[in-house]
């Protein structure tokens, strides 16, 4: 009784085994119908399946070969190096924001402290007009709405 249950154990042991081992083919007749079986056909192409994962060994033809998936790579790295490139524009741009910002804020500060302003002109010194002033001012205004005030988005 043990010797006949222990075949008994190592033949059911072993039979998945040999079922997964044995290579099935799948192939297209000439009126479209699709095959399976464990001979290969003659007369026809044939595709090796994996019957584990139930994959055809042209499922791994479509996978991209090491040189395309070195290609998508380097795409990948020069797009990313473009949105550095454009974040690094974009940190320039807000820095000359700030800056002009700052100056046209100082200038207002000074035109509005002082009553007289005097500037240097053709090598020569000489006072502004209330004209010029208010002129300087309206400038100065409009420089620091567009550099102070948040950028807006794109």
């Amino acid at each position: 009784m043990n010797r006949k249950t222990l075949t008994l154990t190592l033949l059911m042991a072993l039979t998945p085994g040999m079922a997964m081992s044995a290579s099935v083919f799948k192939w297209t007749d000439e009126n479209g119908v699709t095959h399976f079986g464990d001979r290969q056909p003659t007369g026809a192409n044939s595709e090796t399946v994996n019957v584990r994962s139930g994959t055809s060994s042209s499922a791994a033809a479509s996978r991209p070969s090491p040189q395309q998936q070195l290609g998508e790579l380097q795409e990948q790295q020069e797009e990313e190096a473009q949105r550095e490139k454009e974040t690094a524009v974009e940190a320039a741009r807000r820095k000359q924001r700030e800056a002009n910002c700052e100056t046209a804020r100082t200038n207002l500060d000074v035109i509005k402290d002082n009553a007289r302003i005097r500037i240097k002109e053709d090598g020569e010194m000489r006072y502004l007009t209330p004209e010029e002033i208010i002129e300087q001012r309206k400038k100065l205004e409009k420089i620091a709405a567009e550099n102070c005030e948040p950028e807006a988005p794109q």
